[in-house]
């Protein structure tokens, strides 16, 4: 080092200044400020929030530094070593107190200090800075008055408390990256508007709600969910709770953290939390769908169906009168009559008879504790849950390939990438939050490309759109491989080092030359050219994908390539890089990590090992099934045959859930006991013989693993409602009636006996994670920090390396023709979850998309001669429902989307039921139907 640069100030180093007197550090790049609040020193600011960029518009953070003539905005002043920073003194109060006053005025603030508690200003930031610098009644004139727009479900507007400060526009834009909201006009004719001046509610708004988490004023506020059906629009929520609990949202697998806002036993409103994952942002589902928890709904006593009353599998949604085959029975009656059938057919039939659907909506305790009833109660392997029908083919591969079925990297690795590919998979709708990671990448300079059927959203802001056919990934994705090997941007040294099998694949690849799969997968060959080379020539690339690659007959070859495109250019095992299958269900990690699947016990240990089934016949003190056990759709088709009797059916809905739902509707209608544990009349618990009311997620606590491997802790919100119990005290209830001596009392039991089992967590001590709320696994040791990037030097494989695997030309099981011409395609949409059995009775929600309705491209609609809104009727060889019409160019010609949600129109009655061979997952992504207008003829 030189004497010039020794003597140069170390611009990592801390800045220390001087604020009203007191010697304060500054971290690197933090402004006034932010280091004056980490030192407990209160400035006022509006139009400030942490994690947005900074905008200095409201002047109300004033301050005063000596050696200046003008006072600074100290949200956006870096302070300088030796600065001496003046934030109470009489000229920046005097300032601080006339800026908040004129904006309290602006907001039509009459008389802050006595704002009524029911006034949507009350409680608010502007509030609260009016009432510590004892501002009273303002001297200045408000704004003219504002009309209110309750055009929105969800969200209140009331434009005439809005002081521009600009934290909705930038929470939108720029954190959200949904570019609604903009300001219009200028000087005093300056305004917030939605799109082009619309109302909220026609607006293209997709109700996030970050806007309300930043308002400071009460222009924005949430509306109180969960109020009688008549009442529209709902109240304003009240911002003063009786408490706050932290926890987790319940739904996608992106595992948002959240505040909940509570008084008595409801739920107000929730905010964003500083999550690891989420870092405060949410979507509508976290942020508005929280009040199926408070549902009238709810199951609030065990019910055994009547003597005679018949299981009735043709409906289509749960009927009115479902509570008739139904009486109420105590707690003692219900679990001896499950328990007493199900050991009568498991000793009379053998344990093959018997079969478990665990749920990936509970907690990592309950999933395991359930799989472990299932293996030493029932005496097989035959558990599984809905893994088996989103990733099983991504999980099937990944475990081929690379030793494990995890992800490589957490999604805002997005943010270190060069260059990212979203793969079959609509973020935007099925994990919101993620998205606006990858579009806060792209913003940053990041090459996205998109490649599905369908063009979302998101394709707007990608470098390269691959609506590519449906039916035609590997074809796609073989040509890229073609094109990496045949140019030589093969990573020599990484594939020498660190896999096996690149001379097959080479070999299997070489006859799939872009110009031979295009006129196949219709991408042009230069396209598919550019494309594979910007992935392999990058610093750092990344791929994500989801139930587009796996939910089909050759889903896990589709993922096969994906793992082979990271593996020959060496992207994978470094921040930045990898390969990340977006995981669906709030809890579909750790449910599959804890062992709900029939092949693997916990930590994914072969059941057909020695050693493993050794370790665990140790630990549970019982001998154990060495065959693997039936998947989801094979255990549907046993008790359809009628091999499978009984069945326990935790938190999960096959009835809506499965393929051919008319197949398994009626295999569930013939199983001697069937036994449902949930929280709703679902429409596989108005087939059970025994129903169990059990704990909505807001009602229990435990730990919960999302897609990026982090294990975060859930706390129990709510009580159950009635007589309804917490799952874990149900499973052990259902345990002891079968036989077993069990008697864990508490989650952090259980999770202790997880982690002498799991190598994975063994590390993770339940201490820590109420200390830190999040800890990233692989952590092996107490006190590891965890591991969000794997894979950097070696795969968990017998020899260290990884495994490619060549994967050829397989078409759908069932392809269009004269009398099915279209392609169906199934999945979610953004304000429904799954079968809908919690958002349709969401009141936020359901009013957004309260009609099940069928995306056809203009082209095809035109031909059918159906406007937008009119119904249609969509046929496939197993059913037919009737749904209304939506135009969406983005959707494919030829083809028809259709959300999964709405019983009324069940979209699994027309799915084929043909599985993926190694992952066992059915093809909900392909099958032939037919559209025709509803009540016209086919043809």
């Amino acid at each position: 080092m030189s004497a010039a640069d020794a003597t140069r100030p170390d611009d990592r180093a801390p800045i220390e200044f001087e604020l009203d007197g007191h010697a304060i550090l500054a971290q690197p790049g933090e402004t006034i400020l932010q280091a004056a609040r980490r030192a407990g020193a209160e400035i006022p600011t509006l139009c400030h929030q942490e994690g947005m960029r900074p905008e200095g518009n409201c002047r109300a953070c004033m301050v005063e530094i000596d050696g200046e003539r003008v006072l600074a905005a100290s949200c956006c002043r870096t302070p300088t070593p030796a600065m001496k920073v003046h934030a109470g003194s009489e000229r920046a109060r005097r300032a601080q107190r006339t800026v908040v006053e004129l904006l309290a005025a602006e907001a039509g603030f009459a008389t802050v200090a006595t704002t009524a508690d029911t006034d949507y200003r009350a409680g608010s930031e502007l509030a609260h800075w009016a009432q510590a610098l004892a501002i009273g009644s303002p001297r200045f004139a408000p704004r003219e008055p504002a009309a209110p727009d309750d055009s929105h479900p969800a969200i209140a507007v009331r434009l005439d408390a809005c002081i521009q400060c600009t934290r909705c526009l930038r929470a939108c834009r720029e954190e959200q990256g949904n570019d609604v909201i903009g300001l219009a006009g200028r000087g005093e004719h300056a305004r917030i508007v939605f799109d082009s001046e619309d109302a909220l509610g026609a607006s293209s708004c997709v109700a996030c709600g970050e806007c309300v988490q930043a308002c400071p004023t009460g222009a924005l506020m949430p509306r109180l969910l969960g109020v009688a059906a008549a009442v529209a629009p709902a109240p304003i929520a009240p911002r003063a709770t009786e408490r706050q609990v932290e926890s987790l949202c319940p739904y996608c697998g992106v595992g948002c953290q959240m505040t909940y806002h509570v008084s008595g036993n409801r739920i107000i409103h929730v905010e964003g939390a500083a999550g690891p994952a989420n870092l405060s942002r949410l979507c509508v589902k976290g942020r508005f769908g929280f009040d199926y928890a408070m549902s009238p709904e709810r199951l609030t006593v065990p019910l055994v169906r009547r003597a005679g009353a018949a299981k009735n599998a043709r409906f289509e949604r749960v009927p009115a009168n479902w509570r008739d085959d139904f009486r109420e029975a105590s707690w003692d009656e219900a679990l001896a009559l499950a328990g007493g059938a199900l050991t009568r057919i498991r000793d009379t039939h053998g344990a093959g008879a018997l079969a478990g659907f665990g749920s990936a909506k509970g907690s990592n305790e309950e999933a395991y504790l359930f799989q472990k009833l299932v293996r030493t109660g029932f005496g097989s392997n035959n558990v599984d849950h809905c893994t088996r029908l989103c990733h099983a083919s991504s999980v099937a591969a990944l475990m081929e390939g690379l030793g494990s079925g995890a992800v490589s990297n957490p999604v805002r690795d997005v943010l270190a990438a060069d260059v990212v590919i979203v793969i079959g998979a609509n973020p935007n709708i099925n994990h919101p939050v993620a998205a606006t990671w990858i579009r806060n990448a792209v913003r940053r300079g990041t090459k996205l490309v998109v490649a599905d059927p369908r063009r979302g959203a998101l394709a707007r802001y990608a470098t390269h759109v691959l609506q590519f056919r449906h039916d035609t990934d590997v074809a796609l994705l073989n040509a890229m491989l073609h094109t990496i090997i045949a140019e030589d941007l093969v990573d020599r040294d990484f594939v020498a080092r660190r896999t096996h099998g690149f001379e097959e694949l080479r070999a299997n690849v070489a006859d799939f030359s872009p110009e031979a799969m295009a006129p196949i997968c219709g991408i042009d060959a230069g396209t598919i050219r550019t494309v594979a080379r910007l992935y392999a020539g990058s610093r750092a690339a990344m791929i994500l994908w989801g139930m587009g690659i796996s939910q089909h007959v050759h889903g896990t070859d589709n993922a096969r390539c994906l793992i082979a495109l990271a593996l020959i250019t060496g992207q994978i095992g470094r921040p930045g890089t990898g390969l990340h299958p977006l995981r669906g269900q709030n809890n579909v990690q750790g449910a599959s990590d804890a062992g709900l699947i029939p092949m693997v016990f916990p930590d994914y240990q072969s059941v057909a090992s020695p050693a493993a089934a050794a370790r665990f016949e140790a630990l549970w003190g019982v001998g154990l099934d060495r065959k693997p056990g039936l998947t989801v759709v094979e255990t549907i088709d046993a008790a359809h045959a009628g091999t499978v009797r009984g069945m326990y059916v935790m938190g999960e809905n096959p009835a809506m859930s499965d393929p051919n739902l008319a197949h398994a509707r009626e295999a569930l209608a013939r199983l001697e006991m069937l036994v449902v544990q949930d929280i709703f009349p679902t429409e596989t618990a108005v087939l059970a013989d025994v129903v169990l009311p059990a704990s909505a997620f807001a009602e229990k606590g435990g730990t919960f693993t999302n897609t990026d491997r982090m294990v975060q802790l859930a706390r129990p919100v709510l009580t159950p409602p009635g007589d309804a119990r917490q799952d874990l005290w149900i499973v052990n209830a259902m345990a002891r009636a079968i036989g077993l001596d069990w008697n864990y009392d508490a989650p952090r039991e259980v999770f202790a006996e997880m982690t002498a089992c799991m190598d994975s967590i063994a590390g993770i001590r339940w201490e820590r994670l109420e200390r830190e709320g999040s800890v990233t696994y692989p952590c092996r040791a107490e006190g590891d920090p965890g591991e969000p990037v794997v894979f950097r030097e070696t795969f968990p494989t017998a020899d260290g390396r990884a495994r490619l695997v060549p994967a050829t030309l397989i078409r759908a099981a069932e392809l269009p023709d004269a009398d099915y011409p279209l392609v169906l395609v199934t999945g979610r949409q953004l304000e429904h979850w799954h079968t809908g059995a919690m958002t349709r009775r969401s009141q936020a929600l359901d009013a957004l998309e309260p009609v099940a309705t069928a995306l056809l491209h203009p082209d095809d609609l035109a031909r059918l001669g159906v406007a937008p809104g009119e119904p249609i009727t969509v046929r496939s060889r197993r059913g037919a429902i009737t749904l209304a019409a939506r135009v969406d160019d983005g959707v494919a010609a030829g083809s028809v989307f259709i959300p999964f949600a709405y019983a009324e129109a069940a979209a699994n009655l027309l799915t084929n039921p043909a599985l993926d061979p190694f992952g066992k997952i059915p093809e909900f992504k392909f099958c032939a139907v037919a559209v025709t207008a509803a009540g016209r003829p086919a043809g």
